[in-house]
């Protein structure tokens, strides 16, 4: 499986999203979203969604409507092939899939608030314990897809690491990871969050393991280059000279003795994830060469004479990778100004954590359903009846 998924360009045609459509299903089957079986008997449903079920039962009614899906943002949507299996696999019983009809947009559209993402027509009593789990797949995975393309267009085309799996819990790596897929990330940080488009986990080395050689950046580095040699000889060796707040120095004392051990190319770059309550050593009493400049964490400063060091040894193969709080705002920040950055690392602002607009990310991308149809006739409450999408594609199951 490759690292992408079939999608259509903003000017396709039905039949060209159409077939989009079909080509992203047949990869994402039911059996890999391993649903809770729990889920068709309502047990993950706000109870009131399975009451209502059961009162129309016990009434004798099973009116036919139409669910409406929609978010209040602009965003990119994703989570919605999951959602179709969701509902292809859990309505209740005794309905199949034949009962109900979707049309859906496809993961990776760009959205605007209130646009029409899905319409899912049939029994209302087959699929009514659903509405729950269904919103909070579209939601979460548009959150991070949405952030995640945020981050993208900041970065103006450099590399962009997703490292959010350690920022929550460990059920949802694989999801996060498949919607930072359709956001644009190139590459995720555990084989989890690249498990449903076939990647596997990218990364340098932690700080844990510079600690467990004594803080010896330098043969820390080495010890990982032999591994990765010996073992994963695919995998790039990018070093995190951070550990000691003294980047340049580190990394040119990593850069020279892996040409020593190995040559040149060895070292493809160096990560600098300085803690924003830190000033690194090269920058220490630099405030009056820098006016109103921050020199906290990973400043640009900081950037540019790593950069410069490691150009007048003659690494310039050797990139500059950086991490630690950056956002869409920080991002484009150091784009306008020209910071010699090779790639972004970022990790928890993806998923929400961060002062949300303020830093060009959203905190929240929640979506909305409405019964807007029953029995083909318009019956919504007042201001939410039916936005038809021509966008939409029907699901032939």
């Amino acid at each position: 499986m490759s690292a992408t998924i079939p999608a259509a360009s903003p000017d396709a045609t039905a039949a060209d999203r159409a077939a989009a459509l079909c080509a992203a299903l047949a990869r994402f089957p039911a059996s890999l979203f391993a649903f809770d079986p729990r889920i068709a008997d309502g047990w993950l449903s706000d109870r009131y969604f399975v009451r209502s079920a059961a009162t129309l039962a016990l009434a004798g009614r099973d009116p036919h409507v139409t669910l409406q899906l929609f978010a209040k943002h602009h965003g990119v949507v994703a989570g919605l092939y999951e959602g179709v299996r969701l509902l292809e696999t859990q309505l209740a019983t005794p309905y199949g899939c034949d009962a109900v009809t979707v049309e859906t947009l496809l993961d990776g559209d760009r959205i605007e608030p209130w646009e029409t993402v899905m319409l899912v027509r049939g029994p209302y009593r087959a699929f009514a314990h659903l509405e729950t789990p269904l919103l909070g797949v579209v939601a979460r995975r548009t959150l991070v897809a949405s952030n995640v393309r945020r981050v993208m267009d900041a970065a103006a085309g450099r590399p962009v690491i997703f490292m959010g799996a350690r920022h929550d819990d460990w059920r949802v790596q694989t999801p996060d990871g498949y919607a930072a897929m359709v956001g644009g990330a190139g590459s995720v940080s555990s084989d989890a969050g690249g498990a449903w488009w076939g990647a596997r986990g990218v990364g340098t080395m932690p700080h844990a393991l510079i600690a467990a050689f004594g803080g010896d950046v330098v043969e820390a580095t080495l010890a990982f280059t032999r591994y990765v040699r010996a073992r994963e000889p695919e995998v790039r060796v990018l070093s995190l000279v951070d550990y000691h707040n003294d980047v340049v120095a580190d990394s040119l004392a990593v850069a020279r003795a892996m040409r020593r051990e190995f040559g040149d190319g060895a070292l493809s770059g160096v990560r600098v994830d300085t803690s924003e309550r830190l000033v690194d050593r090269s920058l220490e009493g630099a405030e009056g060469r820098y006016p109103g400049e921050n020199l906290r964490g990973v400043a640009a400063p900081l950037v540019r004479l790593l950069r410069a060091a490691l150009d007048a040894e003659g690494f310039a193969g050797v990139g500059v990778v950086v991490s630690g709080g950056f956002t869409p705002r920080r991002i484009e920040r150091f784009e306008a100004e020209g910071v010699p950055v090779a790639a972004y690392g970022v990790g928890s602002s993806l998923l929400g954590h961060n002062k949300g607009e303020a830093d060009g990310l959203l905190a929240n991308f929640d979506f909305t359903a409405d019964v807007v149809e029953v029995e083909g006739r318009a019956e919504s409450k007042t201001g939410r009846g039916l936005r038809p999408n021509a966008r939409l594609v029907r699901v032939d199951w």
